[in-house]
Order: structure tokens, then C-alpha cells, then sequence
């Protein structure tokens, strides 16, 4: 599945909104019949959004070179997008008008630098030992992590660094999708925000490569992304499982980095008193009590100094630098 350009991606993107918007639901009348598209037509969608038919055709067309912040408005109304889709579209207006293209080759050389986690951030995960708590990064890779998060998900420590992302593991790990009771909201939330991301970092060659290796492996995957359904991570709960506990309901907190908007803090917490603040302590228990590897955010013992990082390997990429998915000492 190859990484479409700034255009196809805008032209898309609006299709696949104006798909799902039905005339009578857009107080259009519809005179019955078999539609030959789905949701509006282009020129209903250009009769809401107050707009020449030609001008939007040219919109979807991906040519963005015109597109004033009201007429965007507009189409963001007509559309009904939400907050998230609203920034995603108007990003991918800017990656496809006059300067994107450059402006998103500076972005990807700075995506090419692997992600410092600051030493402080590291010591707060640590100083959370009851809250299983991680720091995301571009394209989900998992940048640090605190030793109650790696006994609730999995040893992040044992695996390679370039398999320390998120989408990677939901996909195409068992172990880490089978912590998932309601697996398919979380795939779906996860597909979102990848694509909120990716509109974040047009260009980025890891992107692509990333998302080939899950288009390739996962047909789930590849519905999900074909979809082209946006969506921030904010905050949420997911429904989990645990050899060790059972299943319990965690709730979930993102904050983005205020000095970095590319690094998140998110932390799982559950209710006070029930079962699954229950579950949650016997967690923290056999974490505070596994070895100690397990307590560094690198996977190193803490009697030995850490190993340097591994280079990320990349399906066809060998020897490419690291992505940024090193941790505790990146």
C-alpha cells in the first residue's frame, strides 16, 4: 500500500466524508431512485457549502491553490466534520497548496531524527508506580514506559526497537492483541489517530513503510485504513484481559507534551474501590517484584550501564538510523 501524495490524499479524504452524508439527512430532497455515489453528490455538496459545482470539483480534484479560510469553513460545515477531521483537512489543504510540498520535506528530514525522551519525563514515569503510564510518539512508537504498563501490555524491553509501536503490536502481535477484549474499537480508534498523525507528518518515508508492513500482513488493517477515518487521542477507556487478573476497565488520559506536540504522556486508571482498581494493584505488585531489567525504561539491569539502541530495520531498509522508538536513554 503505497503513501499517497498531498493531492490524492485531499481529494480522498473528501470523498470518503461527503460519502457517508446522506441528501435527506442534509435536508437535500431526493427524488428516489438508485443514486450512482453514495452520500452527496458533488454538486449538493457545492450547493451547501455555497460554492460553484466547477470550484468544488476542483476542491476534490486536490487543487487547493484558492481555498480561503471561509470557503474552508464551508466545507468543513456542509461536510459536518468534528474537531479532528476539521484539522485534518486543513492540513492536508496546506500540504497541497502552494509551499506543501516543501514545507513537507522539512518536516519529514526533522521526522527522520530519532525522539529524545527528557530525563525528567522518564522520572515521572517511574514515580508513578500504581498508574501504568507511557510516552507516544510519532507513529505510535512507544518511547518510554514505566514497569506497570510493560506487565499490563507486554515485556517492551524483549522486543526489537523498531516493534515498539503501538499499531505494530495491536496488529500484529498476538499476545498484545489479545489484551484487547473490545479489540476491534481499539484497532479502529488506533487506525484513527495514525491518520490524524500521518497528516501531521506528510512525507515521513517510516510512515509509509510502517503502513505498507501493516497493509501487507493485516487485511483488518487495510479495511480500517481504507476507511480514512480521523481521530485525536484524548482520553477514553478500553475494556482489558490479563493472565494474571482477569479482565478489568481501565480508563485512559492523554497529554500532549507542551514543548514537544509530537510526544504524548498517557496513563490508565481505574475506578477507586472496584474491581479493576482491585486488579490494577495486584499488577503493581508483580511489577514492583519482577526483575529488576524490568524496572528500566531502556531494559537494561539497573547493575549495568544500557546498551546503545538498536537501529530501526525497516522492511528493504537495512541500516537506516534509529526511529526514536529507543527509550529511557534516547
Amino acid at each position: 500500500m503505497n503513501q499517497q501524495g498531498p493531492k490524492a490524499e485531499l481529494g480522498d479524504f473528501l470523498r470518503s466524508r461527503r460519502a457517508r452524508i446522506r441528501p435527506e439527512d442534509a435536508g437535500l430532497r431526493s427524488f428516489g431512485g438508485r443514486r450512482r455515489v453514495p452520500g452527496l453528490r458533488r454538486e449538493e455538496l457545492a450547493r451547501l457549502a455555497g460554492v460553484s459545482a466547477d470550484y468544488y470539483t476542483r476542491f476534490e480534484q486536490g487543487r487547493a491553490e484558492n481555498v480561503s479560510d471561509g470557503i474552508l469553513g464551508a466545507v468543513v460545515a456542509a461536510l459536518r466534520l468534528d474537531a479532528a477531521e476539521t484539522a485534518h483537512l486543513t492540513r492536508l489543504v496546506r500540504n497541497a497548496g502552494p509551499g506543501g510540498v516543501a514545507a513537507a520535506r522539512a518536516r519529514a528530514r526533522e521526522a527522520d531524527e530519532a525522539q529524545e525522551v527528557r530525563p525528567g519525563l522518564r522520572r515521572l514515569l517511574e514515580s508513578m508506580p500504581g498508574t501504568p503510564a507511557f510516552v507516544l510518539g510519532r507513529r505510535t512508537d512507544i518511547l518510554a514506559w514505566n514497569p506497570l504498563f510493560a506487565m499490563l501490555i507486554t515485556d517492551f524491553a524483549a522486543l526489537a526497537p523498531e516493534r515498539r509501536n503501538k499499531a505494530w503490536l495491536v496488529f500484529l502481535h498476538p499476545e498484545v492483541r489479545g489484551r484487547f477484549v473490545n479489540w476491534e474499537t481499539k484497532a479502529r480508534d488506533l487506525v484513527a489517530y495514525l491518520r490524524f498523525d500521518l497528516g501531521r507528518h506528510p512525507g515521513d518515508p517510516r510512515f509509509a513503510e510502517l503502513i505498507a508492513e501493516l497493509a501487507e500482513h493485516s487485511p483488518e488493517f487495510t479495511r480500517l485504513w481504507e476507511e480514512r477515518e480521523v481521530g485525536e487521542k484524548t482520553h477514553g477507556g478500553y475494556h482489558l484481559r490479563h493472565p494474571l487478573v482477569g479482565e478489568l476497565t481501565l480508563a485512559y488520559e492523554s497529554l500532549v507534551l507542551p514543548d514537544d506536540p509530537d510526544q504524548t504522556l498517557i496513563t490508565y486508571t481505574a475506578e477507586a474501590g472496584s474491581p479493576s482498581d482491585a486488579a490494577l494493584r495486584i499488577l503493581a505488585g508483580a511489577a514492583a517484584n519482577a526483575p529488576a531489567a524490568a524496572h528500566t525504561s531502556t531494559g537494561a539491569s539497573a547493575d549495568a550501564p544500557a546498551a546503545p539502541a538498536a537501529p530501526r530495520a525497516w522492511p528493504d531498509r537495512p541500516g537506516r538510523p534509529g526511529s526514536g522508538s529507543r527509550v529511557g536513554g534516547s
